[in-house]
């Protein structure tokens, strides 16, 4: 009876082992077949320990793009989903904490987060960060005061300042803990002339990158008010 079960807890051990070895092989060693290097989009870390590369297939009517990084020996994928354009690449001082800012259509961008895990980088979240940036908007009271719902030019992006932990604001936070994100929008509004209103105009929020929660610093108060209040598009 003991040997039996010895037996079968060794080849559900085994099983284990095995399956362990097809989740890895799983993970691609490199681009695919079709994907070449665009090296003028090449971005590297401030020390150049961290290299990002980008690639581009050609080779079908919708020209797809994947983006690799290189850091000490290791060469992963940072999303298995291909994107339709170049995208730009923040890194936080330590090297823990990539930011990818995606455009992902005509006047609309994203953000995407990434960590530092045992074998490289990995997504920091089920969702782009800016999706996640955008739902916090909408628990907050500012947003009952937008005019109508962004239907276009919708976008998230990281405001300047993270490699100097954004002294220039005259904060002092802790290093590698924090990033600022901007959010703008816009809608057809019934009345106005041109239709075209930019509703939400750079409302700003904190991302904390050790809770992976969102707060608004007291100094981006008076900013997000006139935030919400419709203007022209690229309007203040």
């Amino acid at each position: 009876m003991r040997v039996g079960r010895f037996l079968i807890e060794t080849l559900v051990v085994c099983a284990i082992g095995l399956s362990g070895i097809g989740a890895a092989a799983a993970q691609p060693a490199a681009p695919p077949a079709g994907y070449k290097i665009e090296e003028k989009y090449t971005q590297k870390s401030p020390d150049g320990a961290v290299t990002i590369e980008q690639y581009l297939n050609k080779e079908t009517d919708d020209w797809k793009w994947q983006f690799w990084a290189r850091r000490q020996g290791t060469f992963t994928q940072l999303d298995p989903e291909p994107a339709d354009y170049p995208a730009g690449f923040r890194f936080s001082n330590d090297l823990k904490w990539i930011v990818r800012g995606q455009k992902t259509g005509s006047g609309e961008a994203s953000l995407y987060l990434y960590r530092l895990a045992p074998h490289g980088y990995v997504a920091a979240s089920k969702e782009p960060l800016g999706d996640l940036a955008w739902a916090y908007l909408k628990t907050r009271a500012d947003w009952r005061k937008v005019k109508k719902e962004p239907e276009y030019h919708i976008s998230a992006n990281l405001l300047a300042g993270l490699d100097e932990n954004y002294r220039s604001l005259g904060v002092d936070w802790p290093a590698n803990r924090y990033l600022l994100i901007a959010l703008s929008g816009d809608a057809d509004v019934k009345g106005r002339k041109p239709m075209q209103t930019g509703v939400v105009n750079g409302w700003r929020c904190r991302y904390d990158l050790q809770t992976g929660k969102f707060d608004v610093p007291a100094l981006f108060s008076d900013g997000n008010a006139k935030a919400v209040v419709p203007s022209a598009p690229g309007g203040s």
